[in-house]
């Protein structure tokens, strides 16, 4: 079965770097593409036309969204609020329990999913929060997320999260580390189990990967031993460090160094560790102390960096910068980590900020935050059949409209499609050869019943914070509208 897609301009690539190509076309048969170029000879089964459209390799999300978003209820919350949503010491000395049912937590991986296919990802790495959770994901959540994306057609890296400790707050307000160190090792075993049981499935869409919760909630134990797991089982590691002002002072008091200096005495960091956020290191603009050089040491061991410009930029922080760490020989992808899960926006954001810092545009320009999103993110996979369009690469390829009265006046296209464009102007997706989304519809899947259910999911989790918080606030208090609610003026 040979399909060809044709339109007006294709993100081919050389061999070394993305390159445009006019009226051209992309030809692949079954799962893998064996052409792009013009005025393709051979005979084709099917064929395609997007039309005015940008035909690029799809997005590869390293930090994806994999639940319902929390961030909409902590991203403006005040500083003296923001403690009021962790949870309280007492919650978990009276015995925390799960706010969802196993039918909920099932659900929520679904409605994520289908998500990311209509804003043009094609290759996802999941991230959720626990927040909500009794402690950390489990494997039969993350057996249902496998069923899921298999169902979507999503190419996908999962594994249950596990962590041997979470913040509290005790009742005089105080943020503390509360350790369960026999859930963290039940957890990484769980992980562990989930890889030898999924990696390589459905026809190797669905791969495994080790996720570790943040640093500051992980014993040095756990941590060599999910290098040690890494290494053996062959697959990725992410591990959220260096992203804040809590974590970054809690580690170098406790161990007298950075949290990359830490991770990099351990021997964890590597070409199969992913780091989201990194940002958060030795010289920083709100580290008060700490010495070294984080940026060499992410270059010398190959260790990727998982930016994710929203949702820090949401919270008042930025890498300084996407620039500087592309200079220093940096791999970097890029991750979405909230709502909406939106590839273009998050380059907006990141090249913004990235400029703002550098005071110059170069290595912060859309093409820049575009190869991450893409040639970055395959790399740090050891995937040089992803992120490209190109003869042997897989068939993971999308179209962006550029039709829409909204995106302006044609400059050059990429510029125009991420300058004005959304993850709501990619009409359509194919993954492994697969279409899995067109015109913003997924086969099979009623979207408005899913959003209904989503609105369920939201507001029980939402209602859960109330328990939670030391404080024991009017749920008016902890949310306060963004206006004062009345019944008439």
């Amino acid at each position: 079965m040979k399909t060809k897609l044709k339109g007006r301009y294709v993100i081919g690539f050389d061999g070394h770097d993305h390159v445009l190509i006019e009226n051209a076309e992309v030809v692949y048969e079954q799962d893998t593409i064996i052409y792009v170029g013009k005025n393709y000879a051979g005979e084709v089964n099917e064929e395609i036309d997007a039309g005015n459209a940008v035909i690029s390799p799809g997005f590869i999300d390293l930090n994806a969204l994999g639940d319902i978003d929390h961030d909409i209820l902590h991203v403006e919350a005040s500083s003296r609020r923001q403690k009021n949503l962790l949870w309280s010491e007492q919650y978990v000395q009276n015995g925390h329990h799960e706010v969802m049912t196993a039918e909920e937590e099932a659900f929520k991986s679904l409605y994520a999913y289908s998500q990311l296919i209509l804003h043009g990802i094609t290759t996802a790495m999941p991230i959720t929060s626990v927040f909500y959770k009794k402690w950390a994901e489990t494997y039969e959540e993350l057996a249902a997320a496998a069923h899921h994306a298999v169902s979507l057609g999503l190419r996908i890296y999962l594994g249950p999260s596990y962590q041997s400790g979470i913040r509290v707050v005790q009742p005089d307000g105080t943020i503390k580390l509360y350790w369960d160190e026999a859930a963290g090792k039940e957890g990484l075993q769980q992980a562990v189990r989930f890889v030898e049981e999924f990696d390589g499935t459905n026809d190797g869409l669905v791969r495994g990967m080790l996720a570790p919760e943040r640093i500051e909630c992980q014993t040095t134990e756990s941590l060599t031993q999910t290098k040690y797991f890494s290494d053996q089982l062959g697959v990725p590691i992410k591990l959220h460090a260096a992203q804040g002002s809590f974590e970054y002072h809690t580690i170098l008091e406790r161990y007298g160094v950075t949290p990359i200096q830490y991770l990099y005495n351990l021997g964890f960091l590597g070409p199969k560790t992913g780091i989201p956020h990194a940002h958060f290191i030795a010289g920083y603009s709100e580290a008060q102390k700490g010495e070294g050089d984080d940026i060499a040491l992410l270059k010398e061991t190959n260790t990727t960096v998982i930016h994710c410009p929203l949702i820090i930029g949401r919270h008042m922080s930025a890498l300084e910068s996407f620039a500087k760490y592309k200079r220093a020989g940096i791999n970097l992808a890029l991750g979405t980590d909230t709502f909406p899960p939106d590839m273009f926006q998050n380059i907006r954001t990141g090249s913004m900020f990235s400029r703002f810092i550098e005071k110059e545009q170069e290595d912060s320009t859309y093409a820049d935050f575009f190869r991450a999103a893409t040639l970055g993110a395959a790399k740090f996979l050891g995937r040089e059949d992803l992120g490209r369009l190109s003869v042997g690469a897989k068939a993971d390829i999308i179209a962006i409209d550029l039709d829409g009265f909204h995106m302006g006046v044609l400059d050059e296209p990429i510029r125009t499609m991420i300058a004005s464009g959304s993850g709501r102007d990619v009409k359509l997706s194919i993954i492994n050869g697969k279409i899995v989304m067109k015109d913003q519809k997924i086969p099979n899947l009623d979207l408005d019943k899913i959003k209904t259910k989503g609105q369920q999911y939201f507001n029980k989790m939402r209602k859960g914070y109330l328990e939670r918080d030391y404080q024991r606030l009017e749920e008016n208090e902890l949310f306060p509208p963004s206006f004062k609610v009345v019944d008439s003026i």
